[in-house]
């Protein structure tokens, strides 16, 4: 036998003469235990890749974690890879992954926010009695704002809230098995109907009243994008229409800024006004499904919306409700997008914009509750009616979020243009006893810091931007001379820390630099500001380039706070 033959006989039975190695499978097992567990716990239900997040959740509902084994029978029931499960289960903060080898998440999660509103009303000493005292069974974790900054500190307990709480609500709270949200009393469908309800939305879809007409109301009272970035509503709807379709559209429920809860009270007293608002905006840009993306520490106001949009007629488009997992940079509109697709939250770049190519590659409109909630009104009541509102030259009103040191905080519906001394003084009942009006938070997480002296400031859309600040989600937090500013900024900047999405390296990096640079004794200020500047100009999304906001507004306004560190 010629020695080429002997080449090609080895060629083609490798190890020939040799005794073979046992054939493995390659790859992750999957467990036949947890695949039939996933098998029957998603049901008859769809297996798509935008189901992805939902389906995580109903893991981690069920068994309180999601173990290693668990994703990859999810993985394998969903034909995708496991590194693709592992990835979008890791980045959200509300998915106890357990990877093998590790302790099993106790049944029962305490989660304590510490974010600033909570911070000034104890969070912190709250935060380690709960650790010290809580029985086995029991995990006691820090949360970022769980949106009940008007009831500081809050503490949740399962999926229970605990408002003002002490350590004795907690634990008691915990020893009942009080773990599911309380539904309050609301308007529901047949309430709002008997007050004229979807009257105006039934006129628009048999031709009664007309799209132009509606456009035309939104454009003249200059509704503006209440989720923060304020772009004109109705600017935005002529935006979608003017693509080719289909079309869709997007509810951003994510509600996440630190100081923020008005879209909370709107769904949770009157939800139907904010859907119709949102069927309206569907019907005029031709939206055949409508996905509403809610935040996932608003589990009252999820029951609320499954209840009642079941009650609505057959017929318009399709409604999809999505549950977020626990990730700010998800109230971002492209990265509200990814979320929805089932991916992580990592925003888009932008062009193109979500109008343009959204979510599943489609022209998208994109609004945020309060936004919707208002549009029955402004064209029923008409114009004028709106903007005979405001003060200071300013037109319409605004749900300001008052948390923080006065007598009466929650949302206060009040002129666009007010300043916070007529805000704390008009709407709040005044400052807390034995505390003076020191400083405020005119936006939120990101929207600066400004001293007292700087209380007189109309507070809108354009009219902060010139000191550094803006006003946002119109999230105002309220500090007294019992308070430091410079802690303040610090937990503001340990919060945009840890809500980086990490997708670029001047917010990922820049934050964690900043925060390590602000717990000194002495700020090196031209250091910061560099690195500031640096996020501003370089960040992807607005995350990063306003988390500066707080940081750069304490060194310019507040020089005092300075003195003793220097000294």
């Amino acid at each position: 036998m010629t020695d080429d033959v002997h080449r090609v006989r080895a060629f083609e039975h490798p190890g020939e003469g040799r005794r073979r190695a046992k054939a493995t499978p390659k790859g992750r097992q999957v467990d036949p235990t947890a695949a039939h567990e996933i098998a029957e716990l998603l049901g008859d239900l769809p297996r798509r890749r935008d189901l992805l997040i939902e389906h995580l959740h109903l893991i981690q509902d069920r068994y309180h974690q999601i173990s290693a084994a668990h994703l990859a029978a999810l993985a394998d029931e969903m034909k995708l890879s496991f590194a693709e499960v592992f990835e979008t289960a890791t980045f959200y903060a509300h998915f106890d992954v357990v990877k093998e080898g590790d302790r099993a998440v106790p049944p029962l999660t305490i989660r304590v926010c510490d974010s600033i509103t909570c911070a000034m009303m104890g969070a912190e000493p709250l935060l380690e009695q709960l650790q010290q005292q809580a029985g086995p069974g029991i995990r006691v974790v820090r949360a970022p704002c769980v949106g009940l900054c008007d009831v500081a500190p809050a503490v949740e307990v399962g999926h229970h809230f605990v408002q003002e709480a002490t350590v004795d609500k907690v634990l008691s709270a915990a020893g009942r098995g009080d773990v599911h949200p309380h539904v309050p009393g609301y308007v529901g469908y047949d309430a709002y109907i008997a007050g004229g309800g979807y009257k105006l939305l039934n006129d628009l879809r048999a031709g009664r009243i007309t799209t132009d007409a509606i456009l035309k109301a939104l454009d003249d009272s200059s509704l503006r994008g209440l989720g923060g970035a304020g772009f004109p509503t109705g600017r935005k709807w002529r935006a979608v229409l003017g693509e080719p379709g289909p079309r869709l559209m997007a509810v951003n429920g994510d509600e996440g800024e630190p100081g923020t809860f008005k879209d909370r009270l709107y769904l949770m007293t009157d939800p139907h006004r904010f859907l119709e608002g949102m069927l309206i905006g569907a019907h005029i840009v031709g939206a055949g499904e409508v996905y509403i993306y809610l935040r996932d520490e608003y589990p009252a106001a999820r029951e609320i919306l499954m209840r009642e949009i079941a009650k609505l007629p057959r017929g318009g488009p399709v409604l999809h409700l999505r549950r977020g997992a626990g990730a700010y940079i998800c109230g971002e509109e492209s990265s509200l997008l990814e979320s929805i697709e089932g991916k992580r939250g990592l925003p888009r770049h932008k062009p193109p914009y979500p109008f343009q190519v959204g979510l599943f590659g489609l022209p998208t409109l994109i609004n945020n509750i309060e936004t919707l909630w208002w549009v029955r009104d402004i064209v029923e009541k008409g114009t004028e009616w709106w903007t005979s509102h405001g003060r200071n030259g300013r037109q319409g009103l605004r749900s300001f979020s008052v948390s923080g040191r006065v007598k009466s905080t929650g949302v206060k519906l009040a002129p666009a243009g007010i300043t916070v001394r007529e805000l704390i003084d008009g709407y709040c009942g005044g400052m807390a006893e034995g505390h003076s009006f020191y400083a405020y938070l005119p936006g939120g997480a990101s929207g600066g810091i400004l001293p007292a002296s700087m209380g007189d400031i109309p507070l809108d859309f354009g009219t902060l931007e010139k000191y550094g600040c803006f006003i946002g989600s119109a999230a105002v937090v309220i500090l007294s001379q019992h308070d430091s500013v410079r802690a303040a900024a610090l937990n503001l900047m340990k919060f945009f820390e840890d809500e980086s999405c990490g997708q670029c390296t001047p917010c990922r990096v820049g934050t964690q630099k900043a925060a390590l640079l602000m717990q000194q004794p002495v700020w090196d200020k031209p250091l910061l500001d560099e690195l500031s500047q640096a996020m501003r100009d370089a960040s992807i999304c607005g995350l990063g380039q306003a988390a500066s906001n707080p940081l750069t507004s304490v060194i310019k306004y507040f020089p005092d706070e300075f003195k003793d560190a220097a000294e």
